[in-house]
């Protein structure tokens, strides 16, 4: 089997298994909840009670797919994705939906949740445009997201010394 072939293979396998991707548009990868459907994985996102989705990923625009391992969390594969929007009402934002809906956890509207999803949602299709099996030569570590949480101060004695293993 040709090496493309191979790591195409890879990339589904991983990506149907997977229960989240980490998706890096145009800033930091966010983590994001997806299906696999007909050789592309499908996201919905941007609306109320949704997830977010990383900023960059417009119509026509690349993306980068890292597929952590569902026992491990290391990655497994990573891939590059050609973005397309669906538009709502379509034949393929129909099919997209349909899968989608069977594998969103709590949602808030139940069978109402497919309208919402065409009113204030956005729904993505990530094809694969480039996949590869080889190793990146550097680290991919990232320094942590800026954010304004801090720590309350040092922990009162009683957790203290159980964190020292003395019990009180």
């Amino acid at each position: 089997m040709p090496e493309s072939q191979a790591a195409r293979s890879l990339v589904e396998e991983a990506t149907k298994k997977s229960g989240l991707v980490w998706v890096r548009g145009t800033e930091r990868a966010r983590p994001v909840w997806h299906v696999w459907l007909d050789g592309a994985a499908y996201l919905v996102g941007d609306g109320p009670g949704e997830q977010p989705l990383p900023s960059g990923l417009v119509d026509g625009a690349s993306a980068e797919v890292t597929v952590p391992s569902k026992d491990k969390r290391g990655r497994v594969v990573s891939w590059t994705a050609e973005v397309g929007e669906l538009a709502p009402g379509s034949p393929q934002w129909a099919a997209a939906v349909a899968e989608l809906r069977g594998k969103r956890l709590n949602a808030p509207d139940g069978e109402a949740m497919a309208d919402r999803w065409a009113r204030e949602c956005r729904v993505l299709r990530l094809t694969v445009r480039q996949a590869s099996t080889d190793l990146p030569d550097a680290s991919l570590a990232a320094r942590p997201a800026a954010t304004p949480a801090t720590t309350r101060g040092p922990l009162p004695g009683f957790l203290a010394r159980r964190r020292r293993g003395r019990r009180g």
